[in-house]
């Protein structure tokens, strides 16, 4: 037990320990918040181009006994993309390890955006199942509210205004080069 007067206690070392702990939550936060942006970005364009590929008849089928599973046959075939992707994703860091960054880098940037896309493709067909556990349910919410308020606080930063701009003035250009 520590007193008041020991080295290891006080307001010094507590101020101390302060600053870098927020610098770290500020941190994290921040590529957590780019992690979601990437996926909100593509999560609804990626998974139209599934549901047009759905609509093969083979596929067809394939969705609609997706959709009739249990809620743990649903869990374990949500997180089925998670595993199958983990061996890619180690591929690219060893690709990366021998010398060959840019081949890696791409190989992690398809792995996202392939794995984004089935994910939220199963997401979509086995929700009303997942919603079913309990803890799922209560989960899920927990998560969206907390999605929801970072969104919300990172959609409202000046640096976000200010890429939104910066897009919406070069998109403008753009359309008028192209029709001038």
């Amino acid at each position: 037990m520590t007193t008041p007067s020991s080295p290891d206690s006080g307001p010094g070392l507590q101020s101390f320990l302060r600053w870098p702990v927020r610098a770290l939550k500020a941190v994290l936060a921040t590529l957590l918040a780019l992690i979601i942006l990437f996926e909100e970005w593509g999560w609804e364009p990626l998974q139209r181009m599934l549901v047009w590929i759905g609509r093969m008849p083979g596929l067809r089928w394939l969705e609609k006994t997706i959709r009739r599973l249990p809620p743990y046959a649903a869990l374990a075939l949500f997180l089925l993309p998670t595993l199958l992707l983990l061996p890619v994703k180690l591929l690219a860091l060893w690709l990366i390890g021998q010398g060959r960054v840019l081949l890696g880098t791409l190989v992690i940037v398809a792995a996202k955006v392939v794995g984004t896309a089935i994910v939220a493709r199963l997401f979509t067909l086995t929700q009303p199942s997942l919603m079913q556990l309990t803890w799922f349910a209560r989960s899920y919410a927990r998560w969206a509210n907390w999605k929801g308020a970072l969104l919300e606080r990172v959609r409202g930063s000046r640096l976000w205004r200010t890429a939104r701009a910066f897009r919406a003035h070069w998109r403008q250009r753009w359309h008028a080069w192209l029709h001038p």
